[in-house]
């Protein structure tokens, strides 16, 4: 997967050498000015929307007077894929600086709804904006409402709270990513009959709810003959996911895929091997970490769905830059792509 990169202070230059035109060149895009030719004004806007520049923007930001802050509510634990986000944004200091902004992690319980609420309400006037991987809740909800009422710019990141008043989700179509995963596990399992499980964080979360039913949808419609077994919850915790899968395995002999729909993935790696059956079930899951890439080298994993954490890291401030500031958000820059990953295609 290609890894976008992000400057610090860009400038003038910067972009025309990128988009292989003179500064007057760009000048004169900026301006709308006349004389430069339609492909060559679309090669430089394409240029300024990919590195989200901004014309003077240092300048423009000294003159506020301080700096805006924002605060990125994330899980605590050991989840690879969230702590790929925040090193990601770690890597932005340069870049964050030359806007005036400063990223600040929340670290919390976002299985616990009254717990991830509480902190949501800690942040009421203290911070410009604020990122958050959400659970949907009536509580959450209540706390995103009140956030955003007191005139916070809110996002949700990874997984999406839709009936609140948040102002934009970043992340993929779950919908799409659970269908993939029960494509895959239809085409690789074949005609064969036989049990399939499904291990999640928790349905309270919305990517995790709307995988489950993109991969349910799939299952029923197209691989009929394909026994789903009853959801296991794992709150993505390594150590209660291969407790919960080496029981589930104990109990039934003939499971011949397992779908896993968030993290603790290593975990049910260890239970498929402990039960020497890591070559005989097909294996899907999320992301690409140093873990999973292990797995999939390994041939314990077959597939893994993934999703880019540092263009989801940097498209959450891009975003909530573009909210505070009042601008348009560029669509065509943040939407989050899938990619499939296998053995013979790791980047």
């Amino acid at each position: 997967m290609a890894e976008e990169t992000v400057s610090a202070a860009l400038t003038l230059k910067d972009i025309a050498r990128e988009a292989g035109v003179s500064l007057a060149t760009v000048d004169r895009v900026l301006h709308n000015r006349p004389g430069v030719r339609s492909d060559t004004v679309r090669r430089v806007k394409e240029t300024i929307a990919r590195n989200a520049f901004q014309p003077h923007v240092a300048a423009a930001e000294l003159a506020r007077g301080r700096a805006r802050r924002f605060a990125f509510v994330m899980p605590t634990g050991a989840n690879p894929f969230m702590q790929q986000i925040e090193a990601y944004l770690g890597e932005m200091s340069a870049w964050l600086a030359a806007r005036r902004l400063n990223v600040e992690m929340v670290n919390t319980d976002v299985f616990d709804p009254s717990v991830l609420a509480a902190s949501l309400e800690t942040l009421a006037g203290n911070y410009d904006g604020v990122a958050v991987v959400a659970l949907d809740h009536p509580g959450v909800r209540a706390a995103i409402n009140d956030l955003v009422e007191a005139g916070t710019k809110v996002v949700t990141l990874v997984s999406d709270v839709p009936s609140s008043r948040r102002h934009h989700y970043v992340g993929i179509d779950n919908i799409a990513a659970g269908r993939t995963a029960g494509a895959l596990v239809g085409r690789l399992v074949g005609e064969k009959p036989g049990k399939v499980a499904i291990i999640a964080g928790s349905q309270g979360l919305r990517d995790h709810a709307e995988r489950i039913f993109g991969f349910n949808q799939v299952m029923a419609s197209e691989f009929s003959h394909l026994d789903i077994l009853p959801l296991l919850e794992g709150r993505d915790e390594d150590d209660r996911s291969e407790q919960l899968i080496s029981r589930l395995l104990g109990k039934h002999p003939d499971i011949i895929s397992l779908y896993n729909v968030g993290a603790g993935t290593q975990g049910v790696a260890k239970a498929l091997t402990e039960a020497g059956r890591e070559k005989q079930i097909v294996f899907i899951a999320h992301d690409l970490t140093a873990m999973t890439r292990k797995l999939l080298l390994q041939g314990t994993l077959d597939v893994a769905i993934s999703q880019n954490p540092g263009h989801e890291a940097r498209a959450a401030v891009r975003v909530l830059l573009s909210l505070a500031r009042n601008e348009p958000i560029l669509s065509e820059q943040e939407n989050i792509r899938i990619d499939i990953l296998m053995r013979d295609n790791l980047p």
